[in-house]
C-alpha cells in the first residue's frame, strides 16, 4: 500500500496516488475570467495533471465542484459538458461554495484511476 505525494510543500501537495487512485483538486488560473472560461480552465489543469501522472479524463471516478455563485451553475455546466469524456461521465456533486480567494468562481476536486 505505497502512497506517492506529487510536488509535496509543507501544507499540502499538488496530487497523491495511492493504490493507482488520484486524488487532485483543481483551480482556476484565469482569475479575471467568467465562471464558464475558469470552468474550463481548471478543466484543461486536471487535464494535464493526469496527462502527467499516467491517466486521463476518461478515468475520473467522482468530481465535486465547489461552486461560488449558484447563478453560474448553468455556465459551469457549459464548460463541463464540452470537457467530459463522453460515455464515461464519472458521479459528479456540485456545491455551493464561499470559496477562500475572492476571485475564484470554481473549484473542482476529483478523483480518478490511474
Amino acid at each position: 500500500m505505497s502512497i506517492t505525494r506529487i510536488d509535496p510543500e509543507h501544507r499540502m501537495s499538488e496530487a497523491v496516488i495511492h493504490n493507482d487512485t488520484i486524488y487532485y483538486t483543481s483551480v482556476p488560473e484565469n482569475l479575471d475570467a467568467d465562471a464558464e472560461a475558469q470552468t474550463a480552465n481548471a478543466l484543461a489543469v486536471i487535464d494535464t495533471i493526469l496527462t502527467r501522472l499516467g491517466s486521463d479524463k476518461s478515468k475520473i471516478l467522482d468530481a465535486t465542484l465547489f461552486l461560488v455563485d449558484k447563478a453560474d451553475f448553468p455556465a459551469m455546466n457549459r464548460a463541463w459538458d464540452a470537457w467530459v469524456s463522453p460515455g464515461n461521465a464519472p458521479v459528479r456533486c456540485t456545491v455551493q461554495a464561499g470559496l477562500l480567494n475572492p476571485k475564484y468562481k470554481i473549484e473542482i476536486k476529483i478523483i480518478a484511476a490511474r
